[in-house]
């Protein structure tokens, strides 16, 4: 199930000829039923925003959102006023179909940056999308595979609350690092709640998921994250319950970009406790899921211990104090690091698992954060290398 799983919510996934791949499905359309148009977005930090972010910025500006538009193949960055014009155009198509004003329509594009739409194909596949919308599964799940592009797989969640659904797809592979990642996401549920309960719900949700994914250290120019509620349960869900939810959809679906990365053949797991407070902890966790000597070494399945304790000595102590004759690691269960010094051989720990965790101790304190990252293949390289042409 997708964004279809919750009540209110109709989506269709179809091929546009926005993407270069023929007869690639690539254009998506989600429409929120109502009776409430509850929306809230968290967008990415990158100066260089697309067009398309810049427009549902402001569409959700003030809480409210009738349906998104979604198309892979052409990011429409770094475009200009003809881009950002494309955008309202979309929406504008949109609107007039769904008898609302442009907006209350988010847009959302993925792929190429430096293109313009081939905007033609991206109304008429609005027409076409709108035409074919369904609440059911099957539309879903379509609207997931229309906004993939390097993606292997779809990625979708299906959570249930007390009387209420949650739905989502995110698209997400490569161009993968915190302050959001390379991606674009929509979450929807039928749970009848206000904006600033939205809005407070996907801004912690994402604090501890999409930000704290790396695949390859790059930010995005597009990344979109979108919470709508429909209403349509009827229900006014209890705000711990709603509000965990959403972070557990959060972290479904920036998982399932991490066990998806671009030629990955192992996830990798940074934990750091023992810190001081959180903000310390993450910013050891970043480090060394940055590091791309560790990412290189976990590829050829090797526990190089070294790499992990040389990334994290770069954290300064200000940041996160710790003594480094403290500290801990452990790979996959093994202590290979003990108290800054070897500790048992690096040839007892088990790398071929698909998961690798690093276990850091810092000694310091009660404070964690865990950070997901991919490793670095021959594949990677290929895939991206390839991108343009």
């Amino acid at each position: 199930m997708s964004v279809t799983f919750a009540q209110g919510f109709s989506a269709s996934g179809v091929a546009a000829g926005v993407s270069a791949v023929e007869g690639k499905k690539d254009l998506a359309v989600v429409v929120n039923n109502g009776p409430l148009d509850v929306a809230a977005g968290v967008f990415t930090a990158n100066r260089f925003c697309a067009a398309p972010v810049q427009w549902s910025r402001k569409a959700v500006a003030d809480g409210h959102i009738k349906a998104v538009v979604l198309n892979s193949g052409c990011a429409n960055a770094c475009t200009g006023k003809e881009g950002f014009q494309q955008s309202a155009d979309t929406a504008a198509r949109l609107g007039e179909l769904a008898g609302v004003p442009a907006e209350s329509i988010a847009v959302c594009s993925t792929g190429m940056i430096g293109d313009l739409l081939p905007l033609d194909n991206v109304l008429s596949g609005v027409e076409k999308a709108y035409g074919e919308v369904s609440d059911s599964a099957e539309a879903g799940e379509l609207a997931a595979e229309a906004i993939l592009t390097t993606d292997t797989k779809k990625k979708t969640v299906a959570l249930e609350g007390a009387g209420y659904r949650i739905g989502g797809m995110v698209k997400g592979s490569g161009m993968i690092a915190p302050q959001l990642a390379t991606m674009l996401c929509v979450i929807t549920t039928d749970a009848k709640v206000t904006a600033e309960q939205a809005r407070a719900a996907l801004s912690a949700g994402v604090e501890t998921s999409f930000n704290r994914i790396d695949v390859d250290g790059c930010m995005s120019t597009n990344d979109t994250v979108l919470l709508l509620a429909s209403g349509a349960s009827g229900v006014e869900p209890d705000a711990a319950e709603f509000n965990k939810l959403v972070a557990d959809a959060c972290a479904s679906l920036s998982r399932q970009i991490i066990g998806d990365g671009e030629g990955a053949s192992h996830d990798i797991r940074v934990k750091v406790t023992g810190a001081t407070g959180e903000d310390a902890a993450l910013a050891c966790a970043r480090a060394v899921a940055a590091s791309n000597l560790l990412k290189c070494a976990v590829a050829g399945n090797d526990p190089n211990w070294g790499r992990v304790v040389s990334s994290l000595g770069t954290v300064p102590q200000d940041v996160a104090p710790y003594d480094p004759n403290n500290v801990t690691v452990d790979v996959n269960g093994v202590r290979v690091c003990d108290g800054g010094r070897p500790g048992r051989p690096r040839a007892e720990v088990d790398m071929t698992p698909r998961e690798v965790h690093f276990d850091i101790d810092l000694g310091e304190g009660d404070a964690e954060a865990t950070v997901w990252t991919d490793d670095l293949t021959h594949e990677y390289v290929h895939i991206n290398a390839d991108y343009e042409s």
